[in-house]
């Protein structure tokens, strides 16, 4: 949100969070200079791919909680064990040959018991593996609980040599506010409140970040038509920028409306009495779903031990929500600057930008310059390009993969952006984003112009609820389906009997010609399409087809398959 914040606060920022990077005595933005007269340079903080290990691959084995949260109204959770071979982490595995008896031998016990609470066998080079466990040999907790996996290889009688750590976060189930958890294996959100009965249910938050003077400050106990537009386009989650002690009419109608909403620390975060002060005020909320504690600390280039510190504070007050951090650069300390994130969310803002040369009077690159989107070509495929970054720094990284939100840019102006998206780019955008693993759409800014809250208002009423949801939040990961036409992206889902299919065509021309998508299930028949629905698919001989396809044109089609089996390998 750079130009937004305005250009005074820029500078003075700029000046206090210049701990990170080279050259901190220049004014910086994503650790390159971007005024005239100063040399370009190279900024650091890139994610290194890493060295690999000479020899047989090695074995990595990780696990998690399936969910970041429990319940005590719970009786069985579930874990998620990873064994993939891999080049570059892990330990050797004695015998990787064809044919070999490749299985991993595992418990997995509370460290402060002997007793597993999960004793099983996995097969090696596999991911997404899942064990259940009983939730009633746990005590309740607002601390998480500490468990380890110790295994090696089938027959085995020597003392295992593979570990692993990590923690299951137990809590004492609320009697008021709402609980957000992660699922760990396929990053959607699912919330519990009073609204759903205390029960999860599939949360893909859509909306946007919402300004005060013009918006929230207009709401009043007695006057609460602001929201209710905004809520009947179709829009079913807001990031408000306000706190309880300036907005709290706005928040409490948010609540009684079940109008899900991120909360804004952005403003004190490196604050912690602000920061401590804030949970306490909206951790009962029944309408809140996360907090949102920094804004682009890398391009700000906020010192390192910021979010990380909001953050412990966020999960010491308030274990029942996420903490989601928003980066602005392509690569800037990556690792870093999301280690206090539970939701990592990026703002790519590519339209209309001249992503060579800036309002500073500088060009834009690698080494230097700001034209508004870090390392952008402008246009809408740099919304995808940024996510699959995120993914790849976290498996240079070796880290668990986090959950994605998409920001949409739904403005113009401030020097850097010469026009609004089209509704068409906007619908490409957010149905990109979605293909490439995003959880969440959150637009700056509201109020945004009527053509864009009613199209994005239109797009939420399909992503947010079923039958969409289901799969998007409720479902696998996506999968990328490869097509033969350029700037055409498509993803699948599957669940149960169903799968759903996502084209996108990203080009700013027409494909006038048989645009085909080869299934990677047999398919028995088009069952709906929730979206799109006018470009005239057909199903015939496992393969989905359309006579062509418009510039910018988006579509969502739910098919009925054979077979739910699928095998996940590493």
């Amino acid at each position: 949100m750079l130009g937004v914040l305005g250009l005074c606060l820029l500078a003075v920022t700029r000046v206090l969070g210049q701990e990170t990077g080279n050259h901190p005595e220049w004014d910086r933005w994503c650790g390159k200079v971007y005024e005239a007269g100063f040399p370009s340079f190279d900024p650091g903080g890139q994610t290194l791919p890493p060295t690999p290990v000479p020899g047989p691959p090695l074995l990595d084995v990780q696990f998690k909680p399936r969910y970041s949260l429990y319940l005590d109204s719970e009786k069985q959770g579930e874990f998620i064990v990873n064994a993939p071979l891999s080049q570059f982490f892990g330990k050797a595995w004695p015998d990787t040959k064809p044919g070999s008896s490749n299985k991993l031998v595992f418990s997995i016990n509370l460290v402060s018991d002997d007793e597993p609470l999960v004793k099983n066998q996995v097969p090696i080079n596999t991911t997404g593996n899942i064990f259940t466990f009983d939730l009633t040999r746990l005590s309740p907790s607002p601390d998480p609980i500490q468990v380890i996996l110790t295994g090696g290889p089938a027959g085995d009688n020597a003392d295992p040599t593979w570990t692993a750590n990590s923690t299951i976060l137990y809590l004492p189930s609320k009697p008021t506010g709402s609980a957000t958890r992660i699922d760990n294996l396929n990053g959607g959100l699912f919330l519990a409140n009073a609204a759903s009965h205390r029960t999860f249910q599939p949360l893909f938050p859509y909306g946007f970040y919402a300004s005060f003077d013009g918006f929230l400050a207009n709401v009043t106990p007695t006057n609460t038509s602001a929201i209710d537009h905004y809520a009947g386009l179709g829009l079913n989650a807001m990031t408000p920028l306000t706190i309880y002690a300036d907005g709290a009419p706005a928040l409490d109608y948010m609540d009684a409306i079940d109008l899900k909403f991120m909360y804004d620390l952005r403003e004190g975060y490196k604050n912690l009495t602000y920061v401590s002060e804030q949970a306490l005020a909206a951790r009962n909320a029944e309408a809140i779903f996360a907090y949102w504690s920094a804004d682009e600390p890398d391009g700000w280039q906020d010192p390192f031990s910021a979010p990380t510190d909001a953050q412990a504070v966020l999960h010491a007050l308030d274990p029942y929500h996420p903490v989601a951090v928003v980066l602005n650069c392509q690569d800037y300390y990556f690792g870093p600057y999301t280690a206090g994130a539970d939701i990592i969310m990026e703002d790519v803002y590519p339209i209309g930008i001249n992503s060579t040369f800036s309002k500073w009077g500088t060009a834009c690159n690698a080494t230097l310059g700001d034209c508004g989107c870090d390392n952008c070509k402008g246009g809408v495929w740099d919304v995808p390009d940024r996510l699959d970054d995120l993914s790849k720094y976290e498996r240079w990284l070796n880290l668990w993969p986090k959950t994605k939100f998409h920001n949409p840019q739904s403005f113009h102006g401030e020097g850097y952006w010469a026009r609004d998206p089209t509704p068409e780019e906007e619908w490409v955008m957010v149905l990109l984003a979605v293909n490439h693993g995003a959880k969440g759409i959150i637009s700056w800014v509201w109020p945004a112009s009527d053509i864009l809250g009613v199209a994005h208002g239109e797009l939420a009423k399909v992503l947010t609820v079923s039958p969409v949801v289901d799969f998007i939040v409720g479902g696998d990961t996506p999968h990328a389906i490869a097509v033969d036409v350029p700037e055409v992206d498509a993803a699948y889902w599957v669940v149960g009997k169903k799968m759903l299919i996502s084209v996108v065509n990203g080009g700013n021309v027409a494909v006038n010609q048989t645009v085909t998508v080869s299934l990677p299930k047999k398919a028995k028949g088009i069952a709906s399409v929730p979206w799109g629905g006018s470009t005239g698919w057909t199903l015939a001989g496992g393969k989905l087809s359309v006579p062509s396809l418009p510039a910018l044109s988006t579509a969502l089609l739910v098919l009925d398959i054979s077979s739910c089996s699928e095998k996940r390998s590493a």
